[in-house]
């Protein structure tokens, strides 16, 4: 079967009695991505990539398709028919850094919208998506991958109160 023939993964998840978390529904997808986005382009280290790359005028049809995909991944919309692979290669000073920052703001952003069922769904699907990105961009980059392990999390910052 043709790539862009095949069911999106939330459908074939559907398909086998995978069942929606009571309270994932489109609006919370994009309050997640309206909300991470908007940290993202804000963050010391990936903004300025996310706003190198994607102009002024593109983030609303950015953040409608970023929508679509999570919609297909955790709802089987079925909406997402791109391909973001070749967009994320076109990046040359991709690297672990991004991916275990994106990864950090992403998973403090849902957890901070979503109640702890839907954020750890949106964690997991999410560290996938960004392992199989950096592992499939490392190979096309000619580099060994033989021994790449999984992405570690980003450690949190330790907050500390204001002293006065």
């Amino acid at each position: 079967m043709p790539p862009h023939d095949r069911p999106s993964v939330g459908t074939q998840l559907h398909r086998i009695g995978w069942d929606t978390p009571e309270g994932l529904d489109e609006a919370m997808i994009r309050t997640v991505v309206d909300a991470f986005y908007a940290r993202a382009r804000r963050d010391d280290v990936i903004g300025p990539i996310f706003n190198r790359v994607i102009a002024d005028a593109e983030w609303p049809g950015h953040l409608d398709k970023i929508t679509d995909f999570w919609s297909s991944m955790l709802l089987g919309s079925g909406r997402y028919n791109g391909r973001p692979m070749p967009k994320h290669m076109a990046i040359p000073d991709l690297a672990d850094i991004h991916f275990m920052r994106w990864l950090r703001l992403f998973r403090q952003t849902v957890e901070e919208i979503c109640p702890p069922d839907i954020a750890a769904l949106f964690v997991e699907r999410s560290e996938r998506i960004g392992n199989s990105f950096r592992m499939n961009i490392s190979m096309r980059r000619g580099d060994d991958i033989t021994q790449m392990g999984p992405l570690r999390r980003e450690p949190d910052p330790v907050w500390k109160p204001d002293q006065d």
